[in-house]
């Protein structure tokens, strides 16, 4: 990975921050990168897309930490992990990895959902990274969550075959508390952390910016994917020590790959 710095001003949740994401399920506006390193950040990034064939959507392929070191390693930032240990504690893997990338235009929409409905893990345990790439706000299409939605428990969903939506469970706008939507506007080189039971979305971008960023997903180490349910769930040890083995260890990329799919396993890099 270039030698990108970080932004020392902060590397750690606030006793206030870390009660936050108790109660409301998420924290945003937390600093990683320095503006130097961002420019960096975004030429690599174009780099990465580009890798990808024409045809395919970068939205619906995933599981990047297992294909490109890149993506690989800027999940192993110290402070992105101290910041995810001051939420799950000292010992922790990470299983997925994904980029959410909406151009001018181009009418996409993420459904309001809980990310914990597509993941079978026991028990439900984890907290999604989403680093800004580019600055994130209402014009653009941030993400928006729920405040303290993730209390509710797992919510009814439904299928849409909307072809504007990139997710297609979405939940019913009727069951939302308009009141307490809050928007998670983010400068590039910031990153948020949410709950995986908290209800978010987010809506068109209607700015002439890209709107980009990289989902990192964690879960502490006696979490256990359901290999019944999902064959090809892998971890890879972010920080501290696996006391349970419960889970396939992933194989660590070495080069400049890319997904074709969904949920591949490292051994379709290698």
């Amino acid at each position: 990975m270039e030698n990108l710095t970080i932004d020392s001003s902060v590397n750690r949740l606030t006793p206030d921050q870390k009660t936050q994401f108790q109660e409301w399920g998420y924290v945003k506006g937390l600093p990683v990168f320095d503006e130097t390193s961002v420019i960096m950040l975004q030429k690599r990034f174009h780099e990465v897309v580009a890798l990808l064939p024409d045809d395919t959507d970068i939205n619906h392929v995933n599981m990047w930490l297992k294909a490109n070191r890149w993506v690989h390693d800027i999940a192993r930032t110290p402070t992105i992990l101290d910041y995810v240990e001051d939420v799950l504690g000292p010992d922790f893997y990470q299983w997925a990895g994904q980029f959410f990338i909406k151009y001018p235009g181009d009418g996409t929409v993420v459904p309001w959902h809980q990310d914990r409905q597509y993941w079978p893990l026991i028990p439900k345990k984890a907290v999604s990274v989403w680093l800004a790439i580019c600055d994130s706000d209402d014009d653009n299409g941030a993400m928006q969550v729920v405040r303290g939605s993730h209390k509710r428990g797992d919510l009814s969903h439904h299928h849409s075959d909307d072809p504007s939506h990139i997710l297609k469970q979405e939940l019913d706008v009727d069951a939302l508390d308009q009141e307490k939507v809050v928007t998670l506007n983010l400068k590039a080189g910031e990153i948020s952390l949410h709950d995986e039971g908290l209800v978010h979305g987010s809506g068109t971008n209607d700015s002439n910016r890209i709107r980009a960023g990289l989902t990192m997903r964690f879960s502490p180490t006696e979490v256990k994917g359901d290999l019944s349910v999902w064959p090809t769930f892998e971890m890879s040890m972010a920080r501290g020590v696996d006391r349970f083995g419960h889970n396939p260890i992933a194989k660590t990329p070495t080069g400049d790959g890319f997904p074709t799919g969904l949920n591949q396993l490292s051994s379709d890099f290698v």
